[in-house]
C-alpha cells in the first residue's frame, strides 16, 4: 500500500480526493491537512509515503511545507496538486524537494498513476509544466564549452547535472527512452566525456555561466 497524506485548505476538495484515491486498492489515505503548518506535523507524526500538496494556504504555504519536508523527511515523496501554473510556484516547488507539479483538473486515473510514479523516485510534472518550471531560469550567452551541442541536448544535459535518469527525463521532456539515450550518448561524444557521471559534473562545473 502506498500511504498517502492530504494536504488542502479546502475540506470539500479533500474529500473529493480521499473518495476517489481510496477506490484504488494500493492507495491509503492516512492522514489529512488544511495548512503547510499541519501538514509538516501530519508528516513528522505518519511519515507517509506521498504527500499530496496544495500551494496556497493559511499559516504556512505549500512551498515552505514542501521544504520542511523534504528536509526533515528525505524519503517521503511530496507531490504537488493545485490550481495555480505560476513559473514561480512550479520551479520553487521543484527545487524545494517536489517530485512532482500537476493541476486540479487532472483526471483521476493520472492523478494515481502520478502518485505511484513519484513514489517509485520518478518525476512528474503536468502537460507544459515543464517550460514553466524552467522559465524562471535566466537566459544568457551559451558558454563555448556547450556550443557543439543542440537545444535539446543542453535540455537533457542540464537534467542529467539535476540527477534525473533517462525515464525521468523522457517524462519531463515528452520524449521516448530511446530518444534520450541516443541525446546522451551524442553528448558523451560531442563533448569527448566517458561517462553520464562525468556529463553531470561537467555541467555543474560550468553551471555558473549557465546552461
Amino acid at each position: 500500500m502506498i500511504r498517502v497524506l492530504l494536504v488542502d485548505d479546502q475540506r470539500i476538495v479533500r474529500e473529493g480526493l480521499r473518495s476517489l484515491l481510496e477506490a484504488k486498492p494500493d492507495l491509503e489515505i492516512v492522514g489529512e491537512a488544511d495548512n503547510g503548518q499541519i501538514a509538516l506535523e501530519q508528516a513528522l507524526s505518519l511519515n507517509p509515503d506521498v504527500v499530496l500538496m496544495d500551494v496556497r494556504m493559511p499559516v504556512m504555504d505549500g512551498v515552505a511545507a514542501t521544504r520542511a519536508i523534504h528536509q526533515q523527511l528525505p524519503e517521503t515523496k511530496v507531490l504537488v496538486l493545485t490550481t495555480f501554473d505560476d513559473d514561480e510556484y512550479i520551479s520553487q516547488s521543484m527545487r524545494y524537494g517536489a517530485k512532482g507539479y500537476l493541476l486540479k483538473d487532472t483526471p483521476s486515473e493520472e492523478l494515481a498513476e502520478a502518485i505511484r510514479a513519484v513514489n517509485k523516485g520518478y518525476t512528474q510534472l503536468g502537460p507544459g509544466l515543464f517550460e514553466k518550471a524552467i522559465a524562471t531560469v535566466p537566459t544568457v550567452e551559451t558558454p563555448p564549452e556547450l556550443a557543439v551541442l543542440t537545444p535539446r541536448e543542453r535540455e537533457v544535459l542540464q537534467l542529467i547535472a539535476a540527477g534525473r535518469n533517462n525515464r525521468e527525463i523522457a517524462q519531463a521532456l515528452y520524449i521516448s527512452e530511446r530518444t534520450v539515450k541516443n541525446h546522451v550518448n551524442s553528448i558523451l561524444n560531442r563533448l569527448n566525456l566517458r561517462d553520464r557521471t562525468q556529463a553531470a559534473i561537467f555541467a555543474t562545473t560550468i553551471s555558473r555561466s549557465g546552461i
